[in-house]
């Protein structure tokens, strides 16, 4: 799923390459917003050409697609052998993990390019979902059913997260808010004055997100207070951020990768690209992955900072890395799907 796991830390399992080589691409006929899910040796992504991929991990090739009306910038959520995706056309899907097959499908009032999150209750798994009608959606993973609607006051753009029996996600009315899972209610909320636009990222009790006011924020929940901002120049957040024990990683429009202090919000490093960073960085043992509107995917040390390995590809990269048994999955404005990962020894 998007960032890996409910709440939306951006942490990746196992080690990846020092220098990792070009395994496959795969064309798609329209840019790839999506951010990949990875599960077996399978991957799903989807396209603004309408459609959602399954795909091979070793060979790049296509399992099956499924087509629906409009752009699919949504990451699919995979879960019990069913694919979960939203799409621009105002409907969340719900796919056999298989066949691709439409098993049911749910409408809501605008286009969803958030990605669904889940959470399980009295036995039964549960979907949560933002669109871009104000409203956040939770229904049964099962049927489609739905359990609740909480309406904010504007576009729910970013994935909601998920841990101690809440959700969180940032409005476009400059608000963060803590529902509810059990019925959607409110528990609180956080004035926070300027829109959010990326998915929050949950550890200990605290949110970590990004504004369109420039500042990075560290709150606490159950305070409700901001427990520290960073702030570096005048440009927004967009991007996802990757929270490690100590450490928190996120791009920005300031064309800059940053990482700072969980404590306190200190910076401990930034590393400078050629284009604005909206990808939202995977942190992988000691490296740490993300793409660039410059048209590159990086290769950065989680320590320092410092570049170990980039890959030209020559169009905006706005789609998060998906990273699983030492490969980089990540889609491009090119409308290819990549893959990166340990040069293959030819016997």
């Amino acid at each position: 799923m998007f960032r890996g796991q409910p709440a939306l830390t951006g942490i990746a399992s196992g080690q990846l390459p020092e220098k990792p080589v070009l395994l496959w691409t795969f064309k798609t006929a329209g840019p790839v917003k999506s951010s990949a899910a990875i599960v077996g040796n399978q991957v799903f992504v989807g396209s603004d050409d309408h459609n959602l991929y399954a795909l091979d991990l070793t060979t790049g090739k296509k399992i099956w697609s499924f087509t629906n009306s409009d752009a699919i910038e949504s990451s699919p959520l995979v879960l019990d052998g069913k694919i979960f995706v939203g799409s621009s056309d105002a409907n969340l899907y719900a796919l056999d993990a298989t066949t691709g097959k439409q098993l049911w499908k749910y409408t809501t009032g605008d286009k969803i390019l958030g990605a669904p999150n889940w959470f399980v209750s009295d036995g039964q798994t549960n979907i949560l979902i933002g669109s871009y009608d104000f409203k956040l959606h939770c229904l049964e993973a099962a049927t489609g059913k739905s359990n609740w609607v909480y309406e904010s006051a504007n576009y729910i753009n970013g994935s909601p997260a998920v841990a101690d029996g809440q959700t969180v996600f940032g409005g476009c009315d400059g608000l963060l808010y803590v529902i509810s899972l059990a019925d959607g209610s409110q528990s609180r909320s956080n004035e926070i004055g300027a829109p959010i636009a990326a998915s929050v990222a949950l550890a200990d009790g605290r949110a970590y997100f990004g504004h369109y006011e420039n500042q990075f924020l560290c709150a606490d929940l159950k305070l409700g207070s901001n427990v520290w901002a960073f702030h570096d120049r005048q440009f927004p957040y967009f991007s996802s951020p990757a929270v490690t024990k100590d450490r928190v990683v996120f791009g920005g429009r300031d064309k800059m990768l940053h990482c700072v202090n969980r404590t306190n919000g200190q910076s401990a490093w930034s590393f400078a690209t050629r284009g604005r960073v909206d990808s939202s960085p995977v942190v992988c043992g000691d490296k740490v992955v993300v793409g660039s509107d410059d048209g590159r995917v990086y290769l950065v040390g989680l320590n320092d900072g410092k570049e170990l390995w980039s890959y030209e590809i020559g169009q905006p990269v706005s789609s998060s890395p998906a990273v699983a048994g030492g490969k980089i999955v990540i889609g491009s404005d090119d409308g290819n799907v990549y893959c990166f990962g340990a040069k293959v020894e030819k016997k």
